[in-house]
């Protein structure tokens, strides 16, 4: 299925989002450290396709260098979550969004490193360039949602130390863990109208620290 980036794929998308019922905190998680990612949605290279950015961290950063991720990062003391999101958008990619571009929020992710990320949808118009910060990013990438739909686009595999799931997100030739990958999945799953909890699925253990 392709979704073209106009105004219709913006508001069905939206429409998912209000329709999404997020899970409520644990307790055991509350004392994470608060964090947030942007799963922004452009035009993809090509095509009139939507798509979402994708970044490679720098080499130089002090954690998880050089691994996968969405745009985002530790949310700054007294801002939400979309207050936070927007701000890592603007300062590692350039893009300078106001919060009536947000869509929805999805379900909180309590990583092994102690934060507990929230994923913001949020609609970049295709008319902002996308300068990203080489301090933070070494690459920036769109993947089409039909990449993220497809049947294979995602996998299950076992560790031996943990009982949990790990998954996958095959893109390409590349693998792309949690907690990028659960939270892909589930906007994935989001845009099919399912609420598919994603908490339990495992990170590989180099992404531990």
């Amino acid at each position: 299925m392709t979704r073209r980036f106009d105004d219709t794929t913006r508001r069905n998308i939206a429409d998912l989002c209000a329709a999404f019922v997020r899970a409520p905190i644990s307790h055991a998680a509350s004392d994470l450290k608060r964090a947030a990612v942007a799963i922004a949605l452009t035009r993809a290279d090509r095509e009139n396709e939507a798509a979402l950015l994708l970044t490679r961290r720098a080499s130089g950063l002090r954690a998880h260098r050089a691994q996968w991720a969405l745009p985002g990062g530790r949310c700054d003391a007294g801002e939400t979550q979309i207050q936070g999101a927007l701000r890592e958008l603007r300062e590692e990619l350039g893009l300078d969004l106001a919060a009536s571009e947000v869509l929805g929020l999805l379900d909180d992710y309590p990583t092994r490193s102690g934060y507990l990320i929230t994923p913001v949808v949020v609609w970049a118009a295709a008319g902002q360039a996308i300068k990203p910060n080489p301090q933070e990013v070494a690459s920036v990438h769109r993947i089409a949602l039909s990449a993220i739909e497809r049947d294979d686009a995602f996998d299950f595999t076992a560790i031996p130390e943990s009982e949990r799931r790990v998954i996958r997100f095959h893109w390409e030739d590349r693998l792309i863990h949690a907690p990028t990958a659960a939270m892909i999945y589930q906007f994935r799953e989001v845009l099919a109208g399912r609420n598919t909890r994603v908490v339990d699925l495992e990170q590989p253990v180099f992404a531990w620290k």
